[in-house]
């Protein structure tokens, strides 16, 4: 992000310039706003001037603060001069007379200069010798920098003062400004920064190369990361196979870990990612995790992230993909090597540079794949991260592994929040097939018959709950587009099936297809070309890692040769690795001779087909406790001949016998189990072991349990406890588990326990199920008049007519006020909760809910008008939570004559939180403030012990 982005006009008596200090202040001289209350603030590119309190101003140093009650945009780096050295390289924004143009129309404009800290000692001021003097200087006359007090100084691209005088008689090339650290000493300025200010990194000198090279890395990024290959699109040209990842992008849902053990609430992943600086995301292979990683650094770099992580905007994305530091076989980067350890196409940085960027808290550090580092090297790898960000502490972090690669908590001393990954729901399997088909369409020579393929697949997925099963990932969803497209419609209904079918478009189909022969001068079928790259993906699963140099590959390739003769006949390991990198569409090339698979479930897939053929069952159960192999040997199982996939289910149950952590047992006998669901034919004993394994570990004990259980989907109903064998304390957890598994396989158990204690889970959990059966079948049978009914999809809202017990209700989502009236009239209501709705503005619909309402929770709902409460007096208890709050919202709430209990949580408490206008709210009134400092909250005297702080 440029710094224009921090610069404002400032229009008081006199007009000036200002700059964002936070989010919602801006810093500007206090003789340009004089007297007034507030002052006009207008920037480039924004529509009209914004009115804003000034809520500072002294007159001695010259400074004063404005404030917005909406944030307008991320704060600039902060900086501190530390050393009496002249400090060449400054640079000044602001909106001088000499930029003004068509009369008084104002302008941006830049100078430099050299910051002279032993120049204003005595007066407490810094000055700034301009590199050259303004071009219509005048001795005699006004000067042409009039209108740039205020304006930002800033060295080594940290803010360090702002402008307040261009005294006379040095050819206005002289500017005396007021250092930021005297602004920020002011004992007044301390009282109203947020909590969470972190104090200017010092400067001791400047280093003009780091801007430059700052927008070359942006750009370089970028390239590597702003387009992404989606499955099944390479068969067309290089512009539709290879799409903006803007396009690509589906922000999946996430659920943070809940050490409480409340029923975690289901959120989009950026929204997550906002109030966390330190996040370790864990999902299945093909869940995203990579792609979020390259989304995020792309857009972080461009300064172009939307409302929910507009504050990571500028930061300096540092990607540190683990799998290219295992092929590479070097240690994990320092300092000097963060920068170029992604592979990125850019010059060297300059000398220091990474260090400046995270002293700075600038940095964004983005460690993909922790699953990818060997098991008895993680804990250099947490030594490593743990080091970095103990030396640079304001560096923000987001971390990938795989769901059971690391222990729960294995961040937590790094106070890491953990995300989980979330399978796509069906809306999101809706829209990726939309997005896929888009993007087939940029060159299709047929448009209109892809239509017809998009009906009919997304009406397959409504209607054929296991297909839609095998797609919650974006690579599986991908790779059913692609061969939905190929087959005309068919296709297959296994994972391994599906992957079989992926393998033989890509390697036999796509090519003739084309009526492409023998490019290269080399002609393989599918079964060589799955030879040579099963014995590639062998090796690198032996090896723990996914990426290998074209030395590694080409030493493989020499071992497997001799034994395909035909093969071997048509050209050298170098030209074989070159058609099976040109052709085959399952290698790609990930830095300058660094190679990896297309996804690594491809590798899997192959390295399992490897072990099979080469009798090496054995060799993969050795390895059977750890996490990294599980997907090679699950796959595998689809591999395993009749006499093969017995030894293989027994080697994992007998591994689970054999382990006394009662969560690794779990993870081992689902593992067993969803092997022997590969099975064409297995004998009934073995299944009755499995599945007496599984029971075994019923019902779960904790949450971390709950996911494992639930991938064995429909297959582990028949196993669970019925409720009048499930002990009481375990009800909630069994219930979990059918919700987990959801669809409409689980209704019928659902049922059975829906009058059983645990409604509330049955509740929140609607979604997972179809709409119209859940309604019919479990919460019309479910004692709902204590239990939050969780509404987050359209088709519910006509069916809550039918379940008027339903007192408390819980609508997530941009539902707008006529949908909502038409929702709640005639019903009753005691409790509402409305949540992240961008659309709602109107509250007149609560009305609909007559004098039962008595707890009301609005969270994030940026347009919702708090006034509108006026005359909701049955209300006993009201949350604003992520709120703009202003004086006419809580003069509002203290007209509310039954209102016993309000909890405040403001969307930023950068300006503090005036409880003033409810002082005139009824004494039963009690106030709880939350995310503010106590010093920072005006009229809190006045409430005395009916006010509570947490801070």
């Amino acid at each position: 992000m440029t710094a224009a982005r921090h610069v404002f006009a400032v229009l008081g008596p006199q007009q000036g310039s200002g700059v964002l200090l936070t989010p919602h202040l801006v810093l500007t001289s206090a003789h340009v706003v004089g007297e007034n209350e507030y002052a006009g603030v207008a920037a480039i590119g924004r529509a009209g001037p914004l009115a804003l309190r000034v809520i500072r101003s002294d007159d001695e140093l010259d400074f004063a603060l404005l404030h917005s009650e909406e944030p307008l945009g991320p704060a600039p780096v902060l900086g501190a001069l530390a050393t009496d050295r002249p400090v060449p390289g400054c640079e000044i924004l602001g909106f001088p007379r000499i930029q003004r143009y068509e009369g008084q129309r104002l302008d941006l404009d830049q100078f430099t200069g050299t910051a002279l800290p032993m120049a204003g000692l005595v007066r407490r001021t810094l000055s700034v010798e301009l590199d050259g003097p303004p071009v219509t200087a005048d001795e005699h006359g006004p000067s042409p920098l009039a209108g740039l007090s205020g304006a930002p100084v800033y060295a080594d691209d940290g803010l360090i003062g702002i402008v307040r005088a261009v005294p006379r008689g040095r050819g206005h090339r002289r500017l005396e400004c007021v250092p930021l650290s005297a602004v920020l000493e002011h004992p007044d300025v301390r009282r109203l920064l947020p909590r969470d200010f972190a104090p200017p990194a010092p400067v001791t000198r400047t280093h003009p190369g780091d801007r430059p090279y700052e927008r070359e890395y942006a750009d370089a990024l970028g390239v590597a990361y702003r387009r992404t290959k989606i499955f099944g699109l390479d068969e067309l040209d290089r512009r539709a196979s290879e799409w903006d990842l803007d396009t690509a992008y589906l922000s999946l849902e996430a659920a943070a870990r809940n050490r409480g053990g409340a029923e975690p609430v289901p959120h989009r992943i950026d929204e997550l990612l906002a109030a966390r600086p330190r996040v370790l995301i864990r999902g299945d292979a093909g869940a995203g995790k990579t792609t979020l990683l390259w989304w995020l650094a792309a857009h972080a770099a461009a300064g172009t992230l939307g409302p929910h992580l507009a504050e990571l905007n500028g930061l300096v994305p540092f990607v540190v993909p683990l799998r290219t530091l295992r092929a590479r076989d070097t240690g994990f980067p320092g300092l000097a090597e963060l920068p170029g350890v992604a592979g990125l196409v850019v010059d060297a940085a300059p000398g220091g540079w990474a260090g400046r960027v995270l002293a700075a808290g600038r940095g964004l550090l983005l460690v993909d794949g922790l699953d990818e580092v060997p098991q008895e090297e993680r804990e250099a790898a947490h030594a490593w991260l743990s080091g970095l960000l103990a030396r640079y502490p304001r560096t923000r972090c987001v971390a990938t592994v795989r769901p059971l690669a690391v222990d729960p908590d294995w961040l937590g001393s790094e106070n890491f929040e953990e995300l989980t990954l979330l399978p796509m729901r069906d809306a999101d399997i809706q829209a990726f097939v939309a997005a896929w088909h888009a993007a087939a369409r940029l060159d299709d020579v047929d448009p209109a018959g892809l239509d017809v393929l998009e009906r009919d697949l997304a009406l397959q997925f409504s209607h054929n709950p296991v297909l839609a099963d095998l797609a919650r990932t974006p690579l599986l969803c991908a790779v059913i587009c692609a061969l939905h497209r190929l087959r005309e419609g068919f296709l297959p209904d296994t994972r391994w099936a599906l992957y079989q079918s992926a393998l033989q478009l890509l390697l036999g189909d796509r090519d003739k297809r084309r009526r492409i022969d023998a490019p290269d001068g080399i002609r393989m079928s599918v079964e060589e070309h799955l030879q040579l790259l099963q014995r590639i993906a062998a090796w690198l699963v032996r090896g723990g890692q996914t990426e290998f140099t074209r030395q590694q590959a080409l030493h493989q390739l020499a071992r497997a040769l001799p034994g395909m003769p035909r093969v071997a006949a048509q050209g050298t390991p170098t030209e074989i690795l070159t058609h099976l990198l040109n052709r085959s569409g399952l290698l790609q090339e990930r830095a300058d001779d660094v190679f990896q698979f297309a996804h690594r479930t491809f590798q899997d897939f192959l390295a399992a087909k490897e072990f099979v053929e080469d009798d090496l069952v054995h060799e993969m159960l050795q390895h059977v406790r750890d996490q990294q192999w599980h997907d090679v040997l699950l796959l595998a199982a689809g591999h395993c001949s009749r006499r093969e996939l017995p030894f293989l289910v027994e080697g994992v149950l007998e591994a689970g016998s054999a382990v006394r952590d009662r969560g690794r047992k779990t993870t081992l006998y689902v593992l067993a189990a969803r092997c022997a669901q590969h099975a064409a034919w297995l004998s009934e004993p073995l299944h009755a072991r499995v599945r007496k394994a599984v029971k075994s570990v019923l019902p779960p004990r904790n949450a971390t349990q709950l996911p494992q259980l639930a991938a064995l989907g429909p297959y582990l109903l028949p196993l669970l406890p019925s409720p009048e064998k499930t002990p009481k304390d375990a009800l909630t957890m069994i219930v979990s588990l059918i919700c987990e598994v959801g669809g409409s396989e689980a209704v019928p158990y659902a049922r059975d326990f829906a009058g059983s204690d645990p409604t509330a889970t049955l509740a929140v959990n609607w979604a997972r199920f179809p709409t119209q059966l859940y309604a019919r079948e479990v919460l019309s049978r479910a004692d709902l008049a204590n239990a939050v009914l969780l509404v987050s999809e359209p088709d519910q809202l006509p069916l809550l007519r039918t379940l008027p017990q339903a007192r408390r209700l819980y609508f997530r989502g941009s539902f707008d006020a006529n949908t909502l009236t038409d929702a709640l009239t005639g019903r009753t209501a005691d409790t509402l909760v409305i949540r992240e709705n961008g659309v709602l503005g109107d509250l007149g619909f609560l009305r609909s809910c007559g004098r039962d309402l008595r707890t009301l929770r609005i969270d994030q709902c940026p347009h919702v008008q708090i006034a509108a409460l006026t005359g909701l007096d049955s209300l006993d208890e009201l949350h604003l939570v992520d709120q703009r709050l202003g004086a006419g919202d809580l003069e509002a709430v203290a007209k509310l004559s039954g209102l016993a209990k309000l909890y405040l949580v403001p969307e930023a408490a950068d300006g503090g939180l005036d409880l003033t206008p409810l002082h005139a709210a009824s004494r039963r009134l009690h106030v709880h403030a939350f995310g503010v400092p106590e010093r920072r909250i005006t009229g809190r005297a006045a409430l005395g012990s009916r006010l509570t702080v947490h801070s």
